[in-house]
């Protein structure tokens, strides 16, 4: 049965790379924009519920456009689902660096006492075009701290994750305001330059099961995943606690066969496919 998630098709248009596997109305090449807000909900249906979401500087495809909303594929990962046409632009310059702190402001000018006009999340794709002091001036406008941004990937996962520690949960969410369980998955490989997909069970079946147990491993239950931070611990964004935290990982199994919501369905470890910056 073919995903809806991974599908690059509406009941009516297809990607052109479809046409001879689905039948639709119409095919297209698709029309290349880029997320222009700081987080974008990605829906299931034009009036659905949330899938995902895309950060500031998301590339997507469009697909369809349908009344306010558009049907996109993220180009990172193939994740399909509808947008807000207006969180969308056609402006796309080249990125140059992404967000490395778990957060950061969009400031009216370089200066730390002007007014923000943005909020935005770890690896929010950035096109910086010049710098003043200690902010970079970006080409859609605003200025960030350097600080907060980088021109390369973090090394390491875990760090990656633990930055995000005590983010509220929301489910199906991908940013510092809130974050799901596979969404800080994605978040610290992503910021590590590795491929992620979106969703948790998508993850267990893209990467290899694996018996020994490292760092920067993922655990799954059903509908859940967590990373190994090491030391018999991991980390996880909860609904148990409604945000990401540390837990002692035999604790954490025992505690969820024991709420019904297992079984342990075990230990996979991230392949090393790179993304593009």
């Amino acid at each position: 049965m073919t995903d809806r998630r991974m599908t690059p098709a509406t009941d009516r248009v297809a990607l052109s790379s479809l046409r001879d596997v689905m039948m639709r109305e119409i095919y297209t090449d698709g029309e290349p924009a880029r997320v222009s807000v700081p987080v974008a909900d990605l829906l299931a249906q034009p009036d659905g519920a949330r899938d995902r979401q895309l950060n500031f500087g998301a590339d997507v495809t469009i697909i369809e456009k349908r009344g306010d909303l558009a049907f996109v594929q993220a180009v990172r990962d193939g994740y399909c689902g509808w947008i807000r046409q207006a969180d969308l632009t056609d402006q796309r310059p080249r990125i140059t660096h992404r967000v490395s702190a778990p957060a950061t402001h969009i400031y009216a000018g370089p200066d730390i006492k002007q007014r923000e006009t943005g909020f935005l999340s770890l690896n929010a794709r950035l096109s910086v075009v010049g710098t003043e002091g200690r902010f970079a001036q970006l080409a859609e406008g605003g200025w960030v701290p350097l600080q907060s941004i980088s021109d390369g990937f973090a090394s390491d996962p875990v760090e990656a994750a633990e930055s995000l520690i005590g983010t509220p949960y929301l489910w199906g969410a991908n940013s510092r305001q809130g974050i799901d369980c596979s969404g800080l998955v994605q978040a610290a490989l992503h910021g590590c330059g590795l491929a992620c997909p979106g969703d948790s069970d998508l993850q267990r079946a893209a990467f290899a099961e694996v018996e020994d147990m490292r760092r920067g491993d993922l655990l799954f239950w059903p509908g859940h995943v967590a990373m190994v931070c090491g030391d018999g611990r991991m980390i996880h964004a909860t609904a148990w606690q409604m945000r990401v935290i540390h837990e002692d990982i035999d604790s954490a199994i025992a505690r969820i066969d024991a709420a019904g919501d297992g079984p342990f369905l075990g230990i996979n470890r991230p392949g090393r496919e790179e993304i593009s910056f």
